[in-house]
């Protein structure tokens, strides 16, 4: 009898990544409940002006919708191209997604694939078993919100992403896989990833939430924040399985994710009065527009 191959994804690491970084999580809140009750003398931690944010995250997904099938729509790599692929030329740190198992490649996929919804929203609702966010959920959810579609129209129109960047995935660097299957224009999307991005901005946004009500948390919070590294690491591994990434595809998009889900709470900490968002359309042109009214008194100083 043949030995059954080994299958070098283990579900349990998986789950034990999770199970760490949420007892990572809830214990430390347990610790700080009695350090921070200096915010029950300010309750309000974020500040949200939910017209400009609106039209923020109203504006993104209108903008998103035509990219997505500009991206997913690409031309097909010809076989001239496939011919001309060249194994040598990629770095060391991404060869190690030159060598993997063909066999469960889109196992991997479709597990990277059906985990984001559970990731992007059962997983953030956690947050409301804790009584300090609990009471502000509405303002928490809506900046949740923009920030996801913030990650998403970068990934879209940041230099960085598949708009301007055609990297050939992994897969076509596979002789051995269907010259159909390495071929499709999908295929030109290799940087970066957006789904270790998304994953990224979700575990980081936790932590810095989790982190501004607690504010008595101290040192720990760089054990949370060490935590909300698992989640991404974990599914930039599940696409590099899926021949979907190189490392580096994973390691730009966790720092994007990361990097918004930080500065975007951040940024709503600070109370800026007179400051207005809006959209602007002239021949040629459309995009934001951000005009900040100066305070009476400063008026009078110039005047």
């Amino acid at each position: 009898m043949s030995k059954k191959p080994n299958n070098p994804f283990q579900p349990g690491a998986i789950k034990v990544s999770w199970i760490v970084f949420f007892s990572l999580f809830f214990l430390n809140g347990g610790i700080c409940q009695s350090q921070d009750s200096i915010l029950s003398l300010n309750p309000k931690i974020y500040h949200i002006n939910y017209v400009s944010g609106s039209i923020i995250i109203a504006g993104g997904l209108a903008t998103d919708y035509p990219a997505i099938g500009r991206i997913k729509g690409k031309a097909d790599i010809t076989p001239a191209e496939i011919c001309a692929l060249n194994p040598g030329v990629i770095d060391q740190l991404d060869q190690w997604a030159l060598h993997q198992s063909t066999n469960d490649y889109l196992m991997y996929g479709k597990i990277s694939d059906y985990s984001q919804i559970p990731m992007y929203t059962v997983v953030p609702a956690l947050l409301s078993f804790n009584k300090k966010i609990r009471k502000d959920w509405l303002d928490v959810l809506f900046i949740y919100c923009e920030g996801h579609v913030i990650t998403f129209t970068l990934y879209n129109y940041s230099w960085f992403g598949p708009t301007f960047q055609n990297r050939y995935r992994p897969i076509t660097y596979y002789t051995n896989l269907p010259l159909t299957d390495r071929t499709t224009g999908n295929n030109r999307n290799s940087a970066y990833s957006g789904h270790t991005a998304s994953v990224a901005y979700t575990s980081f946004f936790m932590a810095k939430v989790f982190c501004d009500y607690h504010p008595g948390i101290g040192g720990d919070k760089y054990l949370i924040y060490t935590a909300a590294l698992i989640p991404p690491i974990a599914m930039g591994y599940l696409r590099v399985k899926a021949l979907a990434h190189f490392p580096s595809d994973d390691l730009v998009g966790l720092s994007i994710g990361s990097a918004v889900g930080i500065i975007l709470p951040e940024l709503h900490k600070i109370k800026c009065k007179g400051i207005t968002l809006g959209m602007f359309n002239i021949p040629g042109a459309s995009g934001l527009n951000v005009c900040w009214t100066l305070p009476a008194k400063y008026g009078q100083n110039i005047n």
